[in-house]
């Protein structure tokens, strides 16, 4: 007798009238994945037939639909093994618990796809709202776009290795720029980007930096550049990295400082 099901019209009489083909087909799965589903003990291999193949039953159907659907779910072969011997309030207790993980795996990739299209967009991550703020206020007191991509990206290097520490350099940064007279220092430091290492405005600008810090600190608390501290390293690794006028201006403040240190 031929009766409709899901999969089109099979016949069923004699239980065991589903080729191994057939099984994968309907199921949208390769053989060779039924094969391994056999090995790993999670679906029983029928015995073949008198013209020596294998024949499957509509039971086998069910069973790889559930197979598929767990290890699609992210289920470990293993544990679907397992669950094969277990009762139905153990098999329901597993479902919820699958469910569970799928929804935070879910909560998961919507953030990964929110930090894709902030890339996108042109932004690495996420930063809190008043260095966004900061980083607006540089547009408008007259440092280049250049800079202000520069100082984003290091914001986002020191919040994402150095959370804890952030917020207390980023507030000290922008207590910094609050000053007319340190702000130009920067501004001038970011306007010597495309001037040649060898011209003299560097060496100018350089001791004039210099001068700044030991006024800000004082000799006996000047910040240490070679300190053991990896957020300094990072962020002037990165900006000597974009300049080699910087690179020097870097080298040279140094200088200034141990002459006086």
């Amino acid at each position: 007798m031929l009766q409709p099901c899901p999969w089109g019209k099979v016949k069923w009489d004699d239980g065991q009238v589903i080729t191994i083909g057939q099984l994968a087909r309907y199921v949208g799965v390769s053989t060779k994945t039924v094969r391994v589903y056999h090995d790993k003990g999670l679906l029983p291999e029928p015995d073949r037939d008198a013209s020596g193949y294998r024949r499957y039953s509509a039971n086998a159907v069910i069973d790889l639909i559930k197979i598929r659907t767990l290890a699609d779910a992210g289920v470990p072969l293993a544990r679907i093994r397992d669950l094969r011997s277990a009762t139905d309030a153990e098999f329901q207790q597993a479902l919820r618990e699958i469910d569970a993980g799928l929804t935070a795996r879910i909560g998961g990739l919507r953030a990964t796809q929110g930090r894709l299209r902030q890339l996108g967009a042109g932004h690495l991550a996420p930063l809190p709202a008043e260095v966004t703020t900061y980083l607006q206020h540089l547009d408008g007191w007259g440092f280049t776009p250049r800079w202000v991509d520069l100082q984003r990206d290091l914001w986002i290097l020191v919040f994402a290795t150095h959370p804890d520490q952030a917020i207390t350099l980023f507030q000290e940064q922008a207590e910094i720029l609050a000053d007319p007279a340190l702000r130009q220092l920067f501004l001038d430091y970011d306007h010597a980007h495309d001037l040649d290492a060898g011209d003299p405005r560097i060496d100018d600008l350089a001791r004039r930096i210099a001068d700044a810090t030991r006024e800000r600190y004082g000799s006996d608390e000047l910040p240490d550049l070679d300190a053991a501290s990896e957020i300094p390293a990072l962020i002037q690794g990165a900006v000597n990295a974009a300049s080699s006028a910087w690179q020097r201006i870097d080298m040279l403040i140094r200088a200034h400082l141990d002459a006086t240190g």
